[in-house]
């Protein structure tokens, strides 16, 4: 296994179970250009350590309880190589193989680590680093829609379940995800954040907002041509003829 030169790789290792991290830090310790910058047992600590540090390099379980692997990934942002490691191969996606560094399935032996880790020395070299956004969304499951949305201020994790939001806006690279009467800012765009939603539940009433119907009271004509949807917190939403249309569908 070759070794980059002059180049030392920080790494941040995330799982879940205590052995499963401990095996990697050991294969880890053969390999001396790479410096362990941080250790994490679960979603909430990767964030704040791959916020806090900036690693090159995330070993990161897949499953784990309260946020999991893609979930962390949502969330942090920026660039950065990814193993991922976990114990089921369903998530052994098609698109892992784009966009991911690796994908190593436990268990794994050193020499099957260690390629994993040549990948990625190749990587950092070559400066070919994906978003990890697209690494997230590329390789969550396709299928079913969002039961909860992550927001992060710094290294603070909120967790909404989707029950709970009002409505959503557009905010040009953010979304305002209004809850209860707050706005939480979300790095995403309206139409991402849309396609994971139930549409039998949030309708894109304007092309900058989205309405959980469960808030609507009614729709009140505004002008000869112009609806607003009117909350049940007296909130008024421009609609727009074609999100007037979508109302109509489902109401």
């Amino acid at each position: 296994m070759t070794e980059q030169r002059g180049r030392r790789i920080r790494a941040v290792v995330v799982d879940d179970e205590a052995l499963s991290r401990a095996l990697i830090l050991e294969y880890l310790a053969a390999h001396p250009d790479v410096e362990v910058v941080g250790e994490c047992a679960n979603g909430f600590e990767a964030v704040r350590a791959i916020t806090e540090l900036g690693p090159d390099l995330l070993f990161l379980d897949v499953q784990m309880p309260k946020l999991d692997g893609f979930e962390v990934l949502e969330l942090v942002g920026g660039n950065i190589d990814v193993i991922f490691v976990t114990a089921y191969d369903s998530y052994a996606l098609r698109a892992f193989e784009v966009h991911a560094v690796d994908y190593l399935l436990k268990p794994f032996g050193a020499e099957r680590f260690g390629a994993a880790l040549d990948e990625a020395r190749g990587r950092l070299a070559r400066a070919e680093q994906v978003p990890v956004a697209q690494v997230a969304a590329s390789a969550r499951p396709r299928g079913g829609h969002r039961e909860r949305i992550l927001i992060r201020a710094g290294a603070k994790v909120e967790v909404i379940p989707v029950g709970r939001i009002d409505y959503v806006l557009a905010r040009d690279d953010y979304v305002g995800v209004m809850v209860g009467g707050r706005e939480l800012l979300k790095q995403q765009t309206l139409a991402d954040l849309e396609g994971q939603l139930d549409p039998e539940r949030f309708v894109r009433i304007h092309r900058s907002a989205i309405l959980n119907l469960d808030r609507l009271a009614r729709l009140e004509l505004a002008t000869r041509q112009s609806y607003v949807a009117v909350l049940k917190d007296g909130t008024e939403l421009a609609v727009s003829r074609a999100g007037y249309a979508r109302l109509n569908e489902l109401l």
